[in-house]
């Protein structure tokens, strides 16, 4: 039996890229659920006649959740939450937190009631914030609520290294923990091309340059497009961590998960490397952090403790 992954905000950019991803690479089936009448059916059915001319055999539908009923959903093995109110230029992601929170407590709730065993993924900013509020409102166990983040910021940190540097993507291997945001911490010294520490390939001055613009990077993108933000980055970011479940991959990504003492933190979502299988989170994976780093870690968890204390929780 195929596996399912339901996608809830999948009328919008994020989630209907995903999910033509998801059918690209035949990893299950897909069911696609928004507010706006007729986007979800259709997208759906748009990608569903693609599915002959790739060779991809899996099915998807889409339906409307105005009513509230998520039915079709039933039996998920991953449901991602996409939905909320995108970007525009000049708001931070922050700014988005009343708003999401809001559509999280509506969308939440009755899509964890058909799939009870599922893993939960979520999308919609600000991404920590969003997490912690889905994992308290979802009922479910820490390791099956993450929240995406860290793959597309170390994505967007690995891209401008490559720039820099003149080297193929496929050496670079970037991370970035911390929160979504302004706060964000990437990390040179677990940054390698082809093994090589970055340190030892680009001066500081560089290197700070391109932290700037990875921590700047989803703003970039609101700006330029003007009237929405990123999504291919995101859906790939979406797909990877799936991808690593459905396949049970044991995959090292860094997530934005429930931290118990890991890192000295307690209580709070935020990014950090973890190991992604079948049953979600397997393991968060603990690294060494100088005190400058830490310092950093613990000015981004100050910022999403600030998030976190805003939400009727």
């Amino acid at each position: 039996m195929r596996k399912k992954v339901t996608i809830v905000g999948g009328g919008g950019a994020v989630g209907a890229t995903a999910a033509q991803r998801i059918i690209d690479r035949e990893l299950a089936d897909v069911v696609l659920c928004d507010v706006v009448e007729g986007i979800p059916a259709g997208r759906a059915l748009d990608m569903l006649e693609s599915t002959p001319i790739i060779g991809s055999d899996v099915h998807a539908r889409g339906f409307t959740t105005a009513g509230g009923d998520y039915r079709d959903t039933a039996g998920s093995d991953v449901i991602v939450v996409t939905a909320g109110f995108p970007r525009k230029p000049g708001m931070s992601r922050s700014d988005l937190l009343q708003g999401n929170y809001e559509i999280i407590k509506a969308v939440v709730p009755p899509v964890v009631k058909h799939s009870p065993d599922a893993i939960l993924i979520v999308v919609t900013n600000p991404l920590d914030a969003m997490a912690y509020a889905a994992f308290k409102l979802s009922g479910f166990p820490k390791h099956r609520v993450i929240g995406m983040a860290g793959v597309l910021d170390s994505g967007r940190m690995s891209t401008f290294v490559a720039q820099a540097l003149g080297v193929s993507v496929a050496n670079v291997h970037s991370l970035v923990l911390g929160g979504h945001g302004d706060t964000m911490v990437p990390l040179p010294r677990y940054t390698t091309v082809a093994s090589i520490p970055l340190p030892e390939l680009l001066p500081k001055e560089r290197i700070e340059a391109i932290i700037q613009r990875t921590r700047d990077g989803g703003a970039e993108i609101v700006n330029l497009n003007r009237t929405g933000g990123a999504f291919y980055a995101p859906s790939a970011a979406v797909v990877e961590m799936v991808e690593a479940i459905l396949k049970d991959q044991k995959k090292i990504l860094p997530c934005a998960v429930y931290l118990e003492g890991e890192f000295g933190l307690r209580d709070i979502f935020m990014g950090v490397p973890v190991k992604l299988g079948a049953r979600g989170v397997e393991q968060i994976v603990e690294i060494r952090l100088t005190a400058d780093e830490d310092a950093m870690l613990q000015k981004s968890a100050a910022s999403i403790r600030e998030l976190v204390k805003a939400l009727p929780l």
